[in-house]
């Protein structure tokens, strides 16, 4: 079923969707709609307005997001299998309680975004902003994580283990027991280096630069 440039705003329609089809939203207006429930396994949303939509304890595996998006879109408890979302606004998303496997988010804006208490195998980012976003708890274990800003974001408890972290920022970021053993920091902007982020970062590997700025920091010149 094809939703071609409709104002959906506001409306029920996980009743009007056909299981068995595929849907399609193109340029629609889905603000606040409810689809809570809703089967849209393989479905394709293109630039569309999606503030306050309600996903939750949706069927989104395989679905496809690309353009568009809006401020606290909720998908909690969602199942959100290999879906893709491609530079879409996703500020202050919720996550809590979705399953999120093979997950892809590129370019999208994820600022204030929520997805701790999150369940599946995970998520790659790559090109996003996750300034002040709630990672607590998820795992981008052997990840490559290229250019997302994690400012001010909670990666409380995160695993990143062996994972690669190339032209990102952690400025400000909270590391309450996060782990980056075998982690690769060398591309990664590490923010001020205080003893509490350096207990965070132990068993990662930094470069020259990085390890001449957590010395001076400490009055330490190294010749």
């Amino acid at each position: 079923m094809n939703f071609d440039g409709e104002d959906l705003s506001h409306k029920a329609l996980s009743e009007r969707l056909d299981p068995e089809e595929t849907h399609h939203f193109r340029g629609c207006d889905l603000t606040e709609t409810d689809l809570w429930g809703a089967s849209l396994a393989g479905a394709r949303f293109e630039s569309c307005v999606l503030d306050q939509t309600d996903f939750r304890k949706a069927d989104l595996d395989g679905a496809d997001f690309t353009g568009g998006g809006g401020m606290r879109i909720r998908f909690n408890d969602a199942d959100l299998l290999d879906v893709t979302f491609t530079d879409v606004d996703l500020s202050s998303a919720q996550f809590g309680g979705a399953l999120l496997t093979d997950v892809t988010f590129t370019g999208c804006r994820m600022i204030g975004a929520a997805l701790t208490a999150s369940r599946g195998t995970g998520f790659t980012v790559t090109r996003s902003n996750l300034t002040l976003a709630n990672l607590g708890g998820c795992s981008l274990r052997g990840e490559h994580v290229e250019g997302v800003r994690f400012d001010d974001a909670d990666l409380s408890g995160c695993d990143f283990t062996e994972a690669t972290l190339s032209d990102c920022r952690l400025i400000g970021t909270r590391l309450l027991n996060t782990t980056f053993t075998g982690a690769d920091l060398r591309g990664a902007d590490l923010g001020q280096p205080d003893d509490a982020r350096l207990r965070a970062f132990a068993g990662a590997v930094i470069n020259q630069t990085q390890a001449n700025a957590i010395l001076a920091a400490r009055g330490i010149t190294v010749l």
